[in-house]
């Protein structure tokens, strides 16, 4: 595993930013779960499990509001630099995508509930099963690149968000053409369009993440560069 941290005079200090990492991957893996089990409930008419979704939003703000403070206690204290820095600020960023993550997971919880009151599979699952696949491997390898500090990783999975939103605007089309065809289901196809868009916006969530370790690794920021410009800062890590 990659080494970022400096090994400072002070142990508490090291203490406290192992403290804020772990908590960080804490929060992750809660919003990993929350992701995978919304899914899971949609496509298995299963309440229950909706409603565990939902109520671990709880959790997740609670860490959320831990990490910043401890963020900004660092900051305040400590008036880290270099690497710290890059480490503080890229987590306090980080976190803010994990939380809109948990977000638009309950959404989808909260879908699924509506869907199963109607008692009715409607069109579109298969769309959620393939695109929810591809975005839980997203979030799933996101969190492993940042425990790995592993730039290559980060930058697949920013280049895979691609391939998501392509899958997002076929199943959108597909949708509406079978509502104009059919507007009894207009009511029961827009809850599975909005399971789709916060699919997609998980998606992205993840690939900022992403974004966020590479300004961690190398310093650089890569919010608005070209697939073939991000390939590149990872090829220029590798040389350094």
């Amino acid at each position: 595993m990659r080494e970022l941290t400096t090994d400072h005079i002070s142990q508490q200090f090291n203490s406290e930013l192992e403290t804020l990492r772990q908590h960080f991957l804490t929060m992750g893996g809660v919003v990993e779960n929350q992701v995978a089990d919304a899914i899971h409930a949609l496509l298995e008419s299963d309440g229950p499990l909706a409603e565990e979704v939902k109520a671990k939003d709880a959790t997740v703000n609670q860490l959320d509001g831990i990490i910043d403070e401890e963020c900004t206690r660092i900051l305040a204290k400590r008036q880290p630099a270099a690497t710290d820095l890059r480490m503080i600020l890229s987590i306090s960023k980080a976190v803010g995508e994990l939380e809109r993550m948990g977000d638009e997971a309950k959404k989808i919880a909260d879908h699924a509930l509506k869907l199963i009151q109607e008692g009715e599979s409607p069109r579109g699952y298969v769309e959620i099963s393939r695109i929810g696949q591809m975005v839980t491997r997203m979030v799933r390898e996101s969190l492993d690149a940042y425990a790995r500090l592993d730039i290559d990783l980060a930058v697949s999975v920013a280049k895979a968000d691609r391939s998501v939103d392509l899958e997002y605007k076929t199943a959108i089309r597909s949708l509406i053409t079978y509502m104009m065809e059919d507007p009894r289901s207009i009511s029961r196809v827009f809850n599975v369009i909005w399971v789709l868009r916060s699919l997609e916006r998980i998606g992205d969530h993840s690939r900022h993440l992403c974004q966020h370790l590479v300004y961690l690794i190398n310093g650089v920021n890569v919010r608005h560069v070209s697939t073939e410009e991000l390939d590149q800062v990872a090829q220029d890590d590798k040389k350094a």
